[in-house]
Parts: C-alpha cells; structure tokens; sequence
C-alpha cells in the first residue's frame, strides 16, 4: 500500500513537471509587443519580418535574421569570424561576460561579415548584432569591419553595411574609440576606389559608429521610426540647455534634415539595396 502511494506520487510530480515543461515551450511561442502590448505568435512575427502586425512596431533583429532577408539564400560565405574579443585593459569580468554571451547568442562578436548575393548581385556584407553587449564596437568589431572594407577594395565589390549600436565599449576604453579612426580610414580608401558603400541605419544606432563608418556611406538609408545619434537627447539638452524639438533623433527628422537618403521599409530593403548596387555598377 505505501509503494503503491509512493509510486504515486512519483508519478504526479512527473507529470507536474511535463506540465510545466510544455508551458514553457508555449509561453517561448509568443512574444509581447512593447509597443501596443499585444501577444503575438513568434512565428508570424518571423513571417511579417519581425513587425508587429497590430501596430507596425519593429522588432530588433539578430545578425542571422538579418542576413537570411537580405542575402541570397546559401550565397553568404563568412569572413573574420577568427577575429575574436580581446581584453587589453584586463576589465574585470568582461571576457566571462563575453563567453556567456557566445553560449546564449551562438555568435562570437556583435558583427557577422562575408561575402554574398542579393538579388544576384555580388557583395560585401557586414550586419551589427545588438543582441550581443548590444552592438557595442570592440577592437574585434573595428577589425571586422575593416575587414570587410579591405576585402571590398580587394575584390572591387559593393559594401552594404546594417548598423545598430550602442556605441564604443566601456570595456576596452580607448583601444575601442581608435576603432573610429581606423573604420573611417579604411572607408576614405574604399571611396578612393570608386567603390559603392551603402550604409543602413537601424534601431538603435548611436555613438562611436554613429561617429565613424555609419555616417560615411555614399548612399545612407534607414528602417522607419530608428533611434540615430550620437549622445543621448538628455545628455544634449544639458549640454545646450535647449529643449530639443519633437521626434529629434528619429530615421523621420534624420531625413527631413538631410542626414540619410532614404527610410526603407524592411520588407523594400533586399530589393531596394539590389536595385541601388546595380544603379551604380
């Protein structure tokens, strides 16, 4: 009789445990729009380029998703990806910060590069990721990122590259700024190769990049409704102690004031970066 109610027991606690388990498989379908605080199946949301379908919001995208929209299926061969975070200042707790990031985002740094097609089209391609230390630019993202710009010049190839930052590392101090320098130069060579260089500015795109190779392309688009700076807008109003206008900082007021070319909704981007490359071969 005890077994009996030993066994039991055992047996509700296993199945209280499928239970659970099954819960959190569901509850990982589905996602909360920040935005209109609608619950939204993650694969619709995948289907409908990571936009809300309720109120229009978009969703951040990893380097992965971003690369299987723009590149031609099967056609993105990575480069640099032995390039890897180093720790120049021994900042305490940063490399274990950053092996725990390469455990939960399966990337090594917060830029994939390579070569691919879009739309039969032959380029270089860099795509910033802010899932990892939320895009901030390392020594190891400067080194990629010139990388692609050197490889570029070297195969005489357009460059498109995605931005989304938070801006230079805190933990890599100045080695991190230098990274402005030395992407911004590697640029002025690929502009002296006649070469095309297609910037596009995401949600959020601000300091050091903003600063340096994000703001240099030949052509300059963005998705609708980007965060793009430099410092933030509270950091600004103290500095001129000046209410900023509405919207300031925003893919919107960007373009009425001559700062980008063109908003470009994700699912017009592939084609809309397509047809540019072939404009200027």
């Amino acid at each position: 009789m005890v077994i009996d109610k030993v066994k039991k027991v055992n047996e509700e606690e296993k199945n209280k445990s499928r239970n659970e388990k099954a819960a959190d498989m569901m509850i990982g379908k589905w996602v909360k729009c920040d935005s209109c605080k609608e619950i939204i199946y993650k694969e619709d949301l995948h289907k409908n380029y990571s936009i809300c379908p309720y109120c229009g919001k978009y969703f951040r995208l990893s380097s992965r998703r971003r690369i299987r929209q723009i590149a031609d299926e099967g056609t993105f061969k990575e480069i640099g990806e032995d390039i890897l975070t180093k720790d120049p200042l021994n900042f305490d707790g940063y490399l274990r910060k950053v092996n725990l990031l390469k455990e939960k985002t399966k990337i090594s740094e917060a830029v994939k590069c390579g070569i691919c097609e879009i739309e039969g089209e032959k380029t270089v391609l860099a795509v910033m990721d802010g899932n990892f230390l939320m895009g901030s630019m390392g020594s190891a993202v400067g080194e990629r990122i010139t990388l692609a710009i050197e490889t570029a010049i070297k195969k005489k190839l357009p460059l498109v590259i995605f931005c989304v930052s938070g801006g230079a590392r805190m933990q890599e101090g100045l080695v991190s700024l230098m990274q402005m320098a030395k992407t911004s130069a590697a640029i002025d060579k690929l502009n002296k190769a006649g070469l095309l260089y297609i910037s596009v500015l995401t949600d959020p795109t601000t300091g050091g990049v903003t600063a340096s190779f994000a703001s240099l392309g030949d052509i300059i688009l963005a998705e609708p409704k980007a965060l793009i700076g430099f410092a933030g807008p509270r950091v600004i109003e103290q500095t001129i102690k000046k209410t900023l206008p509405e919207g300031f900082q925003s893919s919107e007021f960007l373009l009425e004031h001559g700062f980008i070319d063109k908003i470009v909704e994700r699912k017009d981007m592939k084609e809309t970066i397509a047809k540019l490359i072939r404009m200027h071969k």
